[in-house]
């Protein structure tokens, strides 16, 4: 029999392809864009598969993590129309 204790159950998504880990197994976007260091003003996408479009993600928006991991990109503010 192990003394080890078990470990929490480590959920993990992905953000620009970098990894990062949490215990929580729900977060909204503003939390996934905390954890990732992503600024505030960027928009989140969820990457969707196949030829499906991704989704954008508002901060309030609640996302389960888990299996399988769900990838994410950040897009800066839109500079449309400036010169």
């Amino acid at each position: 029999m192990s003394n080890a204790k078990p470990h929490p159950h480590e959920n993990f998504f992905f953000v620009d392809n970098k990894k990062y880990e949490t215990e929580r197994s729900s977060l909204n976007g503003g939390e996934i864009k905390a954890i990732a260091g992503v600024p505030g003003n960027y928009q989140l996408f969820l990457e969707a598969k196949g030829n499906d479009p991704d989704v954008a993600i508002s901060d309030g928006e609640s996302l389960t993590i888990g299996t399988p991991p769900l990838h994410f990109y950040a897009v800066p503010p839109a500079t449309f129309g400036k010169k």
